[in-house]
């Protein structure tokens, strides 16, 4: 399962999920959360159950956003969406692991109720969004066997702690954001999962989200979510690795495998040691 590119589709939007189809986003997320009307919730979950009955083949994974368990709709949404051709879940608000072991024990009991293979359906977590869920990053070690990423959020983080604004006027974010961010890469590597950035709300900035993009994955983020089909572009070339890049990992993996015994090589005039060796193939294996 690639996890470069997450594009949000309003789960009540047959028309947005027909064009996003085709855009080349890795994972589709269809939303039954904050992009629906709660006047529409019912009509977005049976949208999303009629797109997943379709099983034509497709080269992205199919997600779904459901809403979280403050709002009473969790399982009801659960029920709804969980049958075959449903990917992965994206879970916003979550306070930390014991949250995603209650979705994961009801996902049991759903997939083996439509006759779907128990573990089919992975989790995708919005880690940060609570007060409580800034305590909470560890506990996602070790990681629920279902958690394929991390992600972080700031709009319902700011919103909860009384701020404000989350942004610089340079449009950086303020101290409390950068910690939620950094703690969310930090807590995804110790997990062994994806960290997935933020969103970039600017959808008509296209130099800013590159640059943005570039920083994510020089800081060691693997995707990053889309909320308008034109950025899937950016964000897939950001975070692909580079022709250059790729030789370059393949040069020292390659000169370890011919010195196994080494744990420093001299490489063209340049020293490499074990995590370069490893940063080389994590390079490979996003290629």
């Amino acid at each position: 399962m690639r996890l470069r590119s997450l594009l949000f589709v309003p789960g009540d939007s047959e028309k947005k999920f027909a064009k996003a189809r085709g855009i080349g986003a890795d994972v589709l997320i269809l939303d039954l959360e904050d992009s629906v009307a709660p006047s529409m919730k019912e009509a977005a979950r049976a949208h999303v159950a009629a797109f997943l009955d379709d099983q034509a083949p497709r080269d992205w994974s199919f997600f779904v956003r459901v809403n979280p368990f403050d709002t009473g709709l969790t399982f009801d949404d659960l029920a709804a969406v969980v049958k075959p051709g449903l990917d992965g879940l994206l879970i916003p608000k979550a306070n930390g692991a014991a949250d995603i072991e209650r979705i994961g024990a009801e996902l049991d009991r759903l997939e083996a109720k439509a006759g779907m293979i128990v573990g089919t359906v992975k989790i995708a977590v919005v880690a940060t969004e609570t007060p409580l869920a800034m305590f909470n990053l560890g506990s996602y070690t070790p990681p629920h066997p279902r958690l394929v990423a991390l992600t972080w959020g700031a709009e319902d983080l700011a919103a909860a702690i009384g701020a404000t604004g989350n942004k610089e006027e340079d449009g950086h974010w303020t101290d409390p954001y950068r910690l939620a961010r950094s703690l969310c890469l930090y807590a995804s590597a110790s997990a062994g999962v994806a960290p997935v950035d933020t969103l970039y709300a600017d959808f008509r900035n296209p130099e800013g989200l590159e640059a943005d993009c570039r920083r994510a994955r020089r800081d060691g983020f693997t995707g990053r979510i889309a909320i308008h089909p034109d950025q899937v572009a950016i964000i897939n070339r950001c975070f692909s690795p580079s022709g250059e890049e790729i030789a370059e990992a393949q040069m020292i993996v390659d000169a370890f495998a011919a010195s196994p015994d080494a744990g420093t090589l001299g490489i063209d005039g340049k020293m490499y040691d074990i995590p370069h060796l490893k940063a080389a193939r994590r390079t490979l294996a996003s290629a």
